[in-house]
Formats: structure tokens, sequence, C-alpha cells
């Protein structure tokens, strides 16, 4: 009996000190800190992308699984940590609060509140990396998500669904589209909700700022409350003062709150304002990590870095809920290059680009959108029957005046058709152009653009075109509320709409003269 007790002890002695080698396992030491990376040896049991804990409340997450070390990329403050000090496994991936508390708030990268409304209150915790839905799961992009600017949704239109890259130089007008679009989604929801319409599906917005300076973030959001679209927003702010980590996860952790909404059946937008400020910081971390460098000092996976990230938005079909995410992420050009690195991965990952044009910008012509390569893939699909009607051919007519005005200031002696057509694209371009923060109803724009289509602006003169168009809207919205209800509502321009749009515009020439 004794000497079965005293096997019985050491038994328990052995798995006691087993138990000390598992958790010595997954207990290292930071052997040095440099530019808000670790390397910690001993976490024999880490796996990529963990969160790794350190004393203080600090805690990383690890990028670089080598033989004999971890490289652990640090959030937040750091100062305190010094060489010596303990590393810990948490056996957790990476997460953020996702749901619709997060809906008019500021959240930095990690989802903390950062508008100094106090703190809220979330029930559910997504991974900022997720795999992305699979091809059964996902259904072909149908529905449009009206951006309120008349250039984009007649001639590169774009999907619930969809990721339409905004590409361009700094300074010609990218931030404003993004603006124009979430301000848009807010009015329609806004109007929807009022309508009482069952059927109405809200497109709640995801901004992601990379890189960008606190005074910049901070005219955003004025901006978001005055148009009061913040509370259909959620602001996801990494800025230029925070560290390269919190700007590589920003567009991650943004992705997965809008995977909330995809995955329980509603609409999302996530606008990535921008992708090459996220590649900067991923290089930096890469450096860092002394990990090898490619084309342009770039680590080899870059490509994989925004690849995993666009691949997440998609449009699910009704098994799996009928939930939408659509991505727009940003890329600003050096000089106008496309042909560079990052823009190159960015357009083949995309589903379109719209270019945005310095020359065109510099011009006045606002949106300064480059017709000949912009596109859209899934083109008209996006669109309702109605805008097919009208802008079919408005794209081919405006590349074709672009080509025509090149051609035309080496010459003088121009034949009657040629002279028709420029002065038709002269004022196709001057309807285009937009203020920003007026995105303008769908039914608006077919309104425009039937009546340019037809005629009824070709008395204007050019530059008075912008002035024609609002007195054409205003006259309509009215004395003619009812027509622009007909074509909301029935979505189809039918000879009895046909007629009474023929009788408005004549109404409207009368006032007019």
């Amino acid at each position: 009996m004794e000497m079965s007790e005293k096997i019985l002890e050491e038994i328990r002695r052995e798995i006691a000190s087993l138990k000390d080698v598992v958790v010595k396992k997954n207990v290292g030491r930071i052997l040095s800190i440099a530019d808000g990376v670790a390397r910690v040896d001993g976490l024999s049991d880490a796996m990529y992308n963990e969160m790794i804990s350190f004393r203080n409340g600090v805690f990383g997450i690890a990028l670089n699984l080598e033989e004999d070390e971890v490289g652990v990329v640090f959030f937040g403050n750091y100062s305190g940590l010094k060489e010596g000090d303990e590393a810990c496994t948490t056996g957790k991936l990476l997460s953020v609060p996702v749901g619709k508390a997060l809906l008019g708030r500021v959240v930095d990268a990690l989802g903390n509140p950062i508008d100094g409304k106090g703190a809220m209150s979330y029930g559910e915790m997504y991974p900022v990396e997720r795999i992305a839905p699979g091809i059964m799961a996902r259904k072909s992009v149908t529905q449009p998500l009206q951006t309120g600017i008349l250039a984009i949704d007649s001639m590169i239109p774009i999907g619930r669904g969809q990721r339409e890259l905004v590409i361009g130089d700094r300074s010609t007008g990218k931030g404003s589209i993004a603006l124009d679009t979430i301000i848009n989604q807010a009015k329609i929801n806004r109007e929807g909700f009022a309508s009482g319409d069952k059927n109405f599906r809200p497109v709640y917005s995801i901004y992601v700022s990379i890189g960008q300076k606190n005074s910049t973030i901070a005219r955003l959001i004025q901006t978001l409350e005055k148009y009061q679209a913040l509370e259909y927003t959620i602001v996801v702010v990494a800025a230029a003062s925070d560290n390269p980590a919190n700007q590589h996860i920003a567009p991650y952790a943004g992705c997965a709150m809008g995977e909330w909404f995809m995955q329980n059946g509603m609409d999302a937008l996530v606008i990535y304002d921008d992708l090459s400020k996220h590649a900067v910081a991923y290089r930096q971390i890469s450096l860092v990590l002394k990990r090898p460098a490619s084309r342009e000092a770039f680590p080899g996976d870059v490509f994989y870095l925004h690849s995993r990230l666009l691949e997440r938005a998609a449009r699910l079909d009704d098994a799996h809920g009928g939930g939408s995410l659509t991505a727009l992420p940003f890329i600003e050009t050096q000089a106008g290059d496309v042909s560079a690195y990052i823009p190159t991965n960015v357009i083949s990952i995309t589903d379109g680009q719209i270019f945005l044009d310095t020359d065109l910008f510099n011009r006045g012509i606002r949106p300064a959108i480059s017709v000949g390569i912009s596109v859209s893939r899934v083109g008209s699909s996006a669109q309702i029957k109605a805008f097919k009607q009208i802008a079919g051919q408005i794209k081919l007519e405006l590349g074709q005046y672009y080509e025509l005005a090149a051609f035309a200031q080496f010459g003088s002696d121009l034949d009657e058709k040629t002279k028709k057509r420029l002065a038709r694209g002269m004022r196709i371009v001057e309807l285009f152009k937009q203020r920003i923060f007026h995105p303008k109803p769908v039914e608006n724009q077919i309104l425009l653009l039937w009546a340019m289509k037809n005629g009824y602006f070709d008395d204007a003169p050019v530059n008075g075109i912008t002035n024609a168009a609002e007195s054409l809207e205003s006259y309509a919205e009215t004395s003619f509320s009812a027509l622009l209800n007909g074509i909301a509502t029935k979505q189809v321009i039918d000879d009895a709409l046909e007629a009474k749009l023929h009788e408005l515009a004549k109404d409207w020439s009368r006032h007019r003269v």
C-alpha cells in the first residue's frame, strides 16, 4: 500500500513537471526591440497572426515565425518594455468588435473608440483575417450601389458586392468621391426608412483612413456630421502618427466590421483610403523584420497583402443570407503612372477602376474622370433599366469627343457633322461637372441625361449647361415631382413616361425663356 502511494506521488510530480514544460513552451523572452518590432525567443507554439501578450498590458501580433525566434509587431505604446521581458502566447487571433453599435462612431485599428463619446456595447468579435467567401456562396452582381455622382453612375456603374478601384494622383478628388458616396448612401437610407418599404435594403458605410493627418480626418468627420451621414457610418482611423502595425491592420479591421453586415444579410460599403500608404506601412514592417525585398523594396507577398483583403468583398447568394460587401479601394499614383508596382497589383485584383486625371482636374472638370482608362467590369448589369436606356451610348460619345477635340486643335476646317459632335461632347462634359457633397438621386440623373440625349440643352450656351441642369432639376422637383417618383418606382422609361418627360422639358424650356 505504501509502495503504491509512493508511485502515485511520483506520477503526480511527473504530471506537474510536464505541465511546467507545456507552460514554458508558450512563454518566451524578448531578445531585441527596434522600430516597433520585437524578436522573441521561446514561443515554440506561436501561430501566424496570433496575439502575443507582454507586461503592462502591451500586446502585438506574430508576423514572422522563424526556426528559433518569432518576430512580433507591437500595437500601442511599447516604451516600457526592454530586452529580457517575458512574452506569452494567448491562443487567440487578433479580433475586433463588430455590429451596429459601431455605427456613428470613430474607432482605432483595434476597434477602440477614439471619438470621446464613451464606451461601446457590442456582442461579437470577428478576427481581422478571415477566409473570403467561396465561389459557390457568391451571387452575380446585379444590384446598383448609387454614388450620386452622375459621371460614375451613368458610365462606370458600381454594383453591390463589387470591388471598384479609385486611382489618381494626390489632390485629384478621390476623397470627394468617397464622401459623396457615403453621403448618398445615408440620404437613400433616410428616405428608405421613412417610406416604410419592407423590401428596402440600406447600405451601411465603413470608411478606413490609413496614414492621413489628424486634421484631415477631423474635417472628414465634421463633413459626415454636417450631412447627417455619420449615423450610418463607421470610421476606422490609423493616422499618420500611428505606428506601422496599426496602419497595416486597419483595412482588415474595417473589412471585418463590414463582413458582419454581409454575413447577417445586410449590405455594406467599405472604403480603403488609401492602399498605397497601407503597402508602404507593410513594407516598413517587412524591412524591420528583415524579410527579403522585391520590386521597389516591397516584400514578395505584397500582392497577397491586398488580394486577401479585397477578395473578401462579395455578394452572397440567398442560401447564405443574400448580404453584400462592396469595396472601394483607393490608390495614389505618382505623375499618373498606373503601371507602377502597387497600382498594377490592385488593378488586377479589382473589377474595374475609376481613373482621376490631373489635367482634367486642373481644367476645372470635376469629378476629373478619364473616360479612356476608367472601366467597370460589371457594367450595365449594375444599372436599373431606365439608366441602360438613356446612358448606353454616353461613354462612347464622350470618348469620341475627346478624340475629336485633340484632333480638331490642329485644323480649323471641320465638317458640320464633326462640329455637332464636338458641341454635343462639350455639353456632356459640362453636364457631368458636379459640386462636391451634392449627390444626385437616380431619377434626377436619368432626367438630365434624357434631356441631353433629346437635345433640350442644345440651345443653352456651353458655359451655362450647369445652371440649365440645376434649373431643370429644380423645376421637375417642384412642378413634376410625380414624374420623378414614377421613374424611381418603375425604373424603366415606357411610352407614358416618355411623353411626360417631353411635356416637362417643353414646359421648362418655355419658362426658362
